[in-house]
């Protein structure tokens, strides 16, 4: 199946070329992947991709450590969630309370030097959330948009004992900056735009006069980004925020049932939202796909065990058995 690339994957392709400085090439490769059509025809060309950026990233990375501060977190679990804001926001005090993480928590500006990543559950989900320098931090523009251009998501994280609605527009600056929006927004993406999901994180809500702050955040948000309001010193809506966290990712859970047996919900294939019979083959083995002749289905069918085809589109609690 021919690739049928569009015109600008070949202006980013030059960009790449030209390029002299590994967070250059990794942008035109980012780019590159991001302009793709997704089909069986790009497929090699998206892995040879993918390969170019962890080469690019590591010459990058080496280039860094001589520097002093860290450059590449290593991508674990369903997905990669950086958390991003100013100074003080509380990132570093979600993180350990989310996760397993010890982060260095403090009331000073900068607590944070160097990314640091941990591992949070949802139901039977992994996500790796990684918490970051201040977005203003000028010792981190060497690493930080890499960082945030590669993940799958962004919390944008406000405090409301102070002025978020300020926060916001300053911190959407920032990641303009380093060419991160927002997915709702109108970017062109041959301008090197990286989209990425974000929820709003209204940290901070047990303080004097949070509740009316967060009003007004939420109207200037007017359901342009999801938002959610959270203090990360009490557990009481944090696993609202893990639901939300896994939503904007955009995956679904899928289990492997075997034939006469039953399925495992312990341990679920991840999907990325519209994919199909055949990817969860795929994933399950990489010879599957090709062997499929149907799948038995159980969740989103109309009834249990209800026989499908390869391109069945699969919806988050599925449970397939594969016929080879």
């Amino acid at each position: 199946m021919p690739a049928n690339l569009p015109p600008h994957y070949f202006s980013a392709e030059k960009r790449y070329r030209e390029a002299k400085d590994p967070r250059e090439k990794i942008e035109a490769l980012e780019l590159m992947l991001a302009i793709m059509p997704k089909h069986k025809g790009t497929d090699h060309l998206r892995a040879d991709l993918r390969r170019r950026i962890a080469r690019a990233t590591t010459e990058a990375e080496r280039a860094a450590s001589k520097k002093g501060y860290s450059y590449r977190i290593r991508k674990e679990g369903a997905g990669q969630v950086v958390l991003a804001g100013l100074p003080n926001v509380g990132k570093s005090r979600l993180l350990g309370t989310l996760t397993e993480a010890s982060p260095e928590v403090g009331d000073y500006p900068f607590t944070t030097r160097n990314a640091m990543p941990g591992m949070m559950k949802f139901e039977n989900v992994p996500i790796q959330l990684v918490d970051t320098n201040p977005l203003n931090d000028q010792n981190a523009r060497a690493w930080l948009p890499s960082l945030l251009r590669s993940c799958d998501a962004v919390l944008l994280v406000v405090d409301l004992s102070d002025s978020p609605l300020e926060q916001f527009d300053a911190a959407l600056e920032v990641l303009r900056e380093f060419k991160v929006v927002s997915g709702t927004e109108k970017e062109q993406m041959d301008e090197g735009i990286i989209k990425l999901p974000t929820l709003v994180v209204a940290n901070k809500n047990d303080a004097a006069g949070a509740a009316e702050k967060y009003k007004l955040l939420s109207k200037k948000l007017a359901g342009s980004l999801p938002s959610i309001s959270v203090s990360a010193e009490t557990d009481a809506v944090l696993g609202d925020l893990r639901r939300q966290i896994f939503n904007i990712l955009n995956i679904v859970r899928v289990y492997t049932k075997p034939r006469s047996g039953k399925a495992d919900f312990n341990d679920p294939v991840i999907l990325n939202a519209g994919e199909m019979v055949e990817d969860f083959a795929q994933a399950v083995h990489k010879d599957f796909r090709r062997k499929l002749k149907y799948a038995n289905i159980w969740g989103s069918g109309k009834y249990d065990g209800q026989r499908v085809s390869r391109d069945y589109v699969l919806q988050d609690g599925d449970t397939l058995e594969l016929h080879i």
